[in-house]
Protein backbone atom coordinates (compact mmCIF):
# COMPACT_ATOMS: atom_id res chain seq x y z
CA UNK A 1 0.00 0.00 0.00
CA UNK A 2 2.70 2.44 0.89
CA UNK A 3 4.52 2.09 -2.78
CA UNK A 4 0.95 3.34 -4.09
CA UNK A 5 1.13 6.45 -2.00
CA UNK A 6 4.56 7.34 -3.34
CA UNK A 7 3.44 6.84 -7.24
CA UNK A 8 0.41 9.46 -6.37
CA UNK A 9 2.57 12.26 -4.41
CA UNK A 10 3.83 12.09 -8.10
CA UNK A 11 0.97 12.85 -9.60
CA UNK A 12 -0.79 15.05 -7.68
CA UNK A 13 2.51 17.59 -8.17
CA UNK A 14 3.98 17.75 -4.63
CA UNK A 15 7.53 18.06 -5.64
CA UNK A 16 10.04 15.36 -4.71
CA UNK A 17 13.32 15.57 -3.39
CA UNK A 18 16.56 14.74 -5.17
CA UNK A 19 17.94 15.32 -8.79
CA UNK A 20 16.87 14.07 -12.03
CA UNK A 21 19.53 12.16 -14.69
CA UNK A 22 19.72 15.40 -16.67
CA UNK A 23 20.36 17.78 -14.15
CA UNK A 24 23.36 15.08 -13.12
CA UNK A 25 25.28 15.02 -16.45
CA UNK A 26 24.71 18.86 -17.11
CA UNK A 27 27.16 19.19 -13.58
CA UNK A 28 29.08 16.55 -14.48
CA UNK A 29 29.77 18.07 -18.44
CA UNK A 30 30.56 21.46 -16.17
CA UNK A 31 32.66 19.89 -13.78
CA UNK A 32 34.42 18.07 -16.84
CA UNK A 33 34.86 21.38 -19.06
CA UNK A 34 36.68 23.06 -15.71
CA UNK A 35 39.11 20.04 -15.36
CA UNK A 36 39.42 20.11 -19.07
CA UNK A 37 40.53 23.87 -19.03
CA UNK A 38 42.51 24.31 -15.32
CA UNK A 39 44.65 20.76 -15.55
CA UNK A 40 47.16 21.83 -18.44
CA UNK A 41 47.64 25.26 -16.53
CA UNK A 42 48.00 23.62 -13.25
CA UNK A 43 50.32 20.95 -14.95
CA UNK A 44 52.13 23.92 -16.65
CA UNK A 45 52.69 25.83 -13.38
CA UNK A 46 54.35 22.87 -12.16
CA UNK A 47 56.85 22.59 -14.62
CA UNK A 48 58.02 26.08 -14.09
CA UNK A 49 58.54 25.96 -10.25
CA UNK A 50 60.39 22.65 -11.11
CA UNK A 51 63.15 25.12 -12.92
CA UNK A 52 62.66 28.18 -10.33
CA UNK A 53 63.39 25.83 -7.19
CA UNK A 54 66.53 24.24 -9.24
CA UNK A 55 67.80 27.90 -10.01
CA UNK A 56 67.63 28.84 -6.09
CA UNK A 57 69.25 25.42 -5.18
CA UNK A 58 71.98 26.54 -7.19
CA UNK A 59 72.40 30.18 -6.12
CA UNK A 60 72.78 28.47 -2.14
CA UNK A 61 75.64 26.36 -3.80
CA UNK A 62 77.09 28.91 -5.36
CA UNK A 63 76.96 31.15 -1.87
CA UNK A 64 78.08 27.65 -0.19
CA UNK A 65 81.31 27.72 -2.99
CA UNK A 66 82.13 31.33 -2.09
CA UNK A 67 82.38 30.79 2.09
CA UNK A 68 84.19 27.73 1.02
CA UNK A 69 86.75 29.38 -0.97
CA UNK A 70 87.18 32.35 1.62
CA UNK A 71 88.10 29.36 4.10
CA UNK A 72 90.28 27.05 2.19
CA UNK A 73 91.79 29.44 -0.78
CA UNK A 74 90.51 27.67 -3.70
CA UNK A 75 87.20 25.95 -4.85
CA UNK A 76 86.45 22.18 -4.68
CA UNK A 77 87.81 20.13 -7.29
CA UNK A 78 85.31 18.15 -9.72
CA UNK A 79 86.21 15.08 -7.69
CA UNK A 80 84.85 16.39 -4.24
CA UNK A 81 82.07 18.02 -6.25
CA UNK A 82 79.56 19.41 -3.66
CA UNK A 83 79.71 17.53 -1.28
CA UNK A 84 82.78 19.16 -0.01
CA UNK A 85 80.12 21.72 0.83
CA UNK A 86 79.28 18.84 4.08
CA UNK A 87 82.28 16.97 4.49
CA UNK A 88 85.72 18.12 5.03
CA UNK A 89 87.94 16.42 1.99
CA UNK A 90 90.57 14.88 2.88
CA UNK A 91 93.76 17.06 2.89
CA UNK A 92 91.50 20.38 3.43
CA UNK A 93 92.84 21.78 6.79
CA UNK A 94 91.15 24.72 6.42
CA UNK A 95 88.01 23.48 5.94
CA UNK A 96 85.30 25.06 8.22
CA UNK A 97 82.08 23.92 7.46
CA UNK A 98 79.20 22.59 6.86
CA UNK A 99 78.69 25.13 4.46
CA UNK A 100 74.87 23.74 3.76
CA UNK A 101 72.14 23.09 6.41
CA UNK A 102 71.72 19.96 4.80
CA UNK A 103 73.13 17.31 2.36
CA UNK A 104 73.17 18.51 -1.56
CA UNK A 105 69.50 17.65 -2.61
CA UNK A 106 69.21 16.21 -6.06
CA UNK A 107 67.84 18.62 -8.40
CA UNK A 108 63.55 18.97 -8.08
CA UNK A 109 63.47 16.43 -11.39
CA UNK A 110 65.19 13.78 -9.07
CA UNK A 111 68.56 13.69 -11.03
CA UNK A 112 71.78 14.92 -9.14
CA UNK A 113 73.66 18.31 -9.98
CA UNK A 114 76.35 18.74 -11.83
CA UNK A 115 79.18 20.05 -10.70
CA UNK A 116 83.02 21.09 -12.82
CA UNK A 117 86.17 23.00 -11.44
CA UNK A 118 87.14 24.26 -13.22
CA UNK A 119 84.43 25.13 -15.17
CA UNK A 120 84.17 25.47 -18.62
CA UNK A 121 82.04 28.66 -18.14
CA UNK A 122 83.89 30.38 -14.89
CA UNK A 123 85.75 29.11 -12.02
CA UNK A 124 82.89 26.47 -11.61
CA UNK A 125 80.35 24.85 -13.38
CA UNK A 126 76.68 23.97 -11.14
CA UNK A 127 74.05 22.56 -13.47
CA UNK A 128 71.08 20.38 -13.92
CA UNK A 129 70.44 18.65 -17.07
CA UNK A 130 66.60 19.42 -16.56
CA UNK A 131 63.61 17.65 -17.53
CA UNK A 132 65.05 15.30 -20.18
CA UNK A 133 68.29 14.65 -18.35
CA UNK A 134 70.14 15.20 -20.86
CA UNK A 135 72.92 18.06 -22.29
CA UNK A 136 70.62 21.41 -24.03
CA UNK A 137 67.50 21.05 -24.57
CA UNK A 138 64.49 23.71 -24.87
CA UNK A 139 61.60 24.95 -22.79
CA UNK A 140 61.19 22.62 -19.68
CA UNK A 141 63.81 20.16 -20.87
CA UNK A 142 66.27 23.02 -20.68
CA UNK A 143 69.50 22.89 -18.77
CA UNK A 144 69.36 24.78 -15.63
CA UNK A 145 72.30 26.55 -15.14
CA UNK A 146 74.86 29.06 -13.00
CA UNK A 147 76.33 31.04 -16.07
Amino acid sequence: MQALSDCSSVRSGQPSSGFTLLELLVVMVIIGLLAGYVGPRYFAQIGKSEVKVARAQIDAFEKALDQYRLDTGRYPTTEQGLNALNARPENEPKWAGSYLKKAVPNDPLGNKYVFRSPGEHGEYDVFSYGKDGKLGGTDEAADITNW
